[in-house]
This record gives C-alpha cells, sequence and structure tokens, in this order.
C-alpha cells in the first residue's frame, strides 16, 4: 500500500466528519428556527445527520460497484454504535434512558432489524424492499412529529439544542456544504478503501465492516461522548437508536432503490454480521428495562464483546488458527453471559 492510498482514504474520512459537523448543525438550527422539539431533533435531525456518512458511502460504494463495502458498512455501523458508542458513554457514566425510547424506539429498531434479516434472505436487498424501507423511513418521521406535539416524559433535555443563529438562508448553506463535503468524502474514503483491500488481501465485506463502519460513526462517536460528559445522556440512546434506524431504512433503502439490480447480501453477512446485528440490537431492550438505566459495568461489557467481535472477524479473514479457541471461548463465556 503506497502512501498515496492511505493519505485518500484519511482525507476522504476527515472530509466526511467536516461534513457531518456542518451538515448537523445546519440541520438542527433550521429544525429549531421552525419549532421542532428538542426530542424529535434528537432522533430524527441530529442522528439521521450522524448517519450521513454511511448514506454516502453507501451510495457511491453500490453505484461504483462495490456492493459487499455498502452491506458491510450499515451492518457493522449498527453494531458499532450499540457496542461501542453505548459502551463507551455508559462507560463514561451510566446511562439513564428514556420511557418513550424503551416503550416505542427501541421495538420499532428490533422490529426493522428483524425485517432487514428476512428480506436478505434471498441474498439481495431489492428495489421493492428498498421502497418498502423508504416507506417506513417517512412513516416513522410523521409519527415522529406528530409525537412532538404531545408532552413528552423526557422533557426538554432529551438533544442538545443549538442556538438558532442567523436566518433560514444560512443554514440551508450549511445543509448543502456539508452535503458537498459528504460526497466529495465518500468518494475517497471508498477509493482509498478498496485499494488497502486490495493492498491486503482483505474482502471488501470486511473493510466495510471494520474500517469503512468506524470511520463513518465517528460523528456518533463525538456526539454521544460529548452527550455524555455534558450529561446529556437521554440523547445519547436516542442518538443511536435514531442512527440505527436510519441506517436500515434510509441508506440501505435509497441504495438498493438508487442501484439496478438491488444490493446483494453476502452469505457471510447473512450467517454471522447479521445475526450478530440482531443480538445486539435485542439484548438493548432488557438493559433498558433494568432500572431504565445502562449501567456502567454493562457499558464496560458492551466495549469487551466489540474488542472480540473485531477480533474474530479479522481472525476469519485470515484463516488463523486461534480461531477456533476464540469461537470456544464465545461458546462458553460470552453466550451464556449475555
Amino acid at each position: 500500500m503506497d502512501l498515496l492510498t492511505f493519505a485518500l482514504f484519511a482525507l476522504g474520512l476527515a472530509a466526511l466528519l467536516v461534513g457531518a459537523e456542518v451538515l448537523v448543525r445546519g440541520a438542527a438550527r433550521l429544525a429549531v428556527l421552525f419549532g421542532i422539539s428538542p426530542l424529535v431533533i434528537g432522533l430524527t435531525v441530529v442522528a439521521f445527520g450522524t448517519s450521513s456518512p454511511e448514506l454516502a458511502v453507501s451510495l457511491f460504494s453500490s453505484s461504483a460497484g462495490q456492493a459487499d463495502i455498502a452491506v458491510g458498512n450499515v451492518v457493522g455501523s449498527n453494531i458499532c454504535n450499540i457496542l461501542l458508542i453505548l459502551g463507551i458513554s455508559a462507560a463514561i457514566t451510566p446511562l439513564a434512558v428514556c420511557r418513550q425510547v424503551i416503550w416505542k424506539e427501541a421495538p420499532i429498531l428490533i422490529g426493522v432489524s428483524f425485517l432487514f434479516y428476512l428480506l436478505a434472505l434471498d441474498g439481495r436487498i431489492g428495489r421493492l424492499d428498498g421502497i418498502l424501507f423508504f416507506g417506513g423511513l417517512i412513516a416513522y418521521i410523521a409519527w415522529a412529529l406528530r409525537s412532538s406535539r404531545q408532552e413528552d416524559a423526557c422533557g426538554d433535555e432529551d438533544a442538545e439544542v443549538p442556538a438558532a443563529t442567523g436566518g433560514p438562508a444560512k443554514q440551508i448553506f450549511l445543509v448543502i456544504a456539508g452535503l458537498a463535503l459528504l460526497t466529495v468524502g465518500s468518494h475517497w474514503l471508498v477509493e482509498g478503501a478498496v485499494a488497502m483491500a486490495r493492498a491486503f488481501g482483505v474482502s471488501e465485506l470486511i473493510i466495510g465492516l471494520t474500517i469503512v463502519s468506524i470511520g463513518t460513526s465517528l460523528p456518533e462517536v463525538a456526539t454521544c461522548i460529548v452527550g455524555s460528559l455534558r450529561g446529556e445522556r437521554d440523547m445519547v440512546v436516542g442518538n443511536v437508536i435514531g442512527s440505527n434506524l436510519f441506517n436500515i431504512l434510509a441508506v440501505l433503502g435509497l441504495t438498493a432503490i438508487v442501484v439496478p439490480a438491488g444490493v446483494p447480501v453476502s452469505p457471510t453477512a447473512l450467517q454471522f454480521d447479521i445475526p450478530v446485528m440482531l443480538v445486539a440490537t435485542v439484548a438493548c431492550l432488557p438493559i433498558f428495562f433494568t432500572g431504565h438505566l445502562i449501567a456502567r459495568w454493562e457499558g464496560i461489557l458492551f466495549l469487551g464483546y466489540y474488542v472480540v467481535y473485531l477480533l474474530y472477524i479479522v481472525l476469519a479473514a485470515l484463516q488463523h488458527g486461534a480461531l477456533p479457541t476464540l469461537s470456544t471461548a464465545i461458546l462458553w463465556f460470552a453466550l451464556p453471559l449475555t
């Protein structure tokens, strides 16, 4: 791998992060100007904005013929959001979970995740599947806007709402500038990731599940860590739930609609990575129920699981001799603990 390839990847990642930050600021302030509630901003505008790198990367990679990166990016990002981001945030400070998230948003995410798995069993997310996903996103946003008119059990502390400085024209400019940076950054990031995969002989799915998914999840990481440090703990959980919904409904949905042949799903993703995503998603619900809190030890446990997950897929890709030992450890320790 030459220095130019690494530089292209790094520049793409930097452009994605800056673009996501500009987009989130503009979109959130625009929402304030139009009187949208802080809860809806946290669950939709901020969450969807921080997931915009996943959308840009998946659309570009699929149109460029690297569909495995698109699927790996979505699945890997959802696993990263739950295990890594919730893990880091809860390790910093225990996370209080709003009752609305427990009874409404989390069950919706679990249902959408299982629907994704069922539709992917034929090895492809087709155009009709994409239309179904995107229609579900529109329905969710409409429901969230309607719910914002009702009194919210979480109060007004679910999201850190920026002051709406400047008029709508300024915020619209920020949104457009953010989208432009995301477009350029996604192009550079995918080009660099594919070159790295070829240089090291690693599959595009593995690159999508690890480097690309973690890189495009960095906006969520930054948002949630800052939210934890500032005591905006409900916003952390809402951001993760909203981002995972957006990844499936919008990222996969729009990608499947745009790509004529749909998005192929590899057997490896069906047999291992998507089930891991389902287990991590379902595991959130009982944790949310126990005292409406994600304790610090549960956050550390999530972090440990994410490290084990990354280690497993790397060893599997390299067909390393330590893989059977790790599989035995997961079977006899991780599964019973879960």
